[in-house]
């Protein structure tokens, strides 16, 4: 097995439905050696147990260890994540729970009212805040040298330019997207999980509850 090189790129969070995972189902894995591949593939790096715990973190550095002992020689060559989070996921409930009944719809109606309203108080307060109607008052009486009856272009255009703003941030028109650009809660959506994957794996480690490969 001299001189023989694997690559193993790890997944950092990764959800399955099997109870025996296996390498490859958490990691993608090239070796110029077939017989090699196949064997890291089908090595078994954790089995869930039926009243254990849905969700274990694994170290690379183990993964590498059993490696070598399968393959004496070769030489492991990590270029992915350090730390593997596998969920056992139960896809008989991810099917029930994504036919959405009543309750559902009730739900993302109210999410979407308090949304709605919510944004709405902030602009509104936020614009009290600054005096924004004394500004535009002031603006329009020095442009016209009329005074602002509280409803004029002004208002009109910055109204219109707020939404053009609002959905240009959000990339989003109903359900369309305005471009292949991830919106600005899908970026903060990946933060988070990035944070909290990276929690996981410190609580793990503090706590000594990283895995052995099995």
């Amino acid at each position: 097995m001299a001189n023989v090189v694997l690559y193993v790129m790890a997944k950092q969070n990764v959800a399955t439905g099997k109870s025996d995972v296996a390498l490859a189902d958490v990691a993608s894995i090239y070796c110029e050696d077939e017989m090699v591949r196949a064997k890291a593939e089908a090595l078994k790096i954790h089995k869930f147990k039926k009243e254990g715990a849905p969700r274990v973190v694994i170290s690379i550095m183990k993964v590498i260890e059993e490696l070598t002992k399968l393959n004496p020689g070769i030489t492991v060559e990590s270029i992915g994540e350090t730390d593997i989070i596998i969920e056992k996921a139960s896809f008989q409930k991810d099917t029930q729970s994504s036919k959405k009944g009543f309750g559902e719809w009730i739900k993302v109606l109210l999410v979407a009212l308090i949304c709605f309203f919510g944004s709405g108080f902030t602009i509104m307060a936020y614009h009290n805040d600054i005096g924004i109607s004394d500004v535009f008052g002031r603006i329009y009486e020095l442009v016209t040298g009329e005074a602002s009856d509280g409803c004029t272009a002004l208002e009109v255009a910055y109204s219109i330019g707020l939404t053009i703003g609002i959905i240009a941030f959000y990339n989003h028109v109903g359900g369309k997207r305005l471009s292949a650009d991830p919106t600005p809660l899908e970026v903060e959506m990946r933060n988070y999980e990035r944070d909290v994957n990276q929690a996981i794996v410190e609580i793990s480690d503090r706590e000594g509850k990283e895995r052995d490969v099995n």
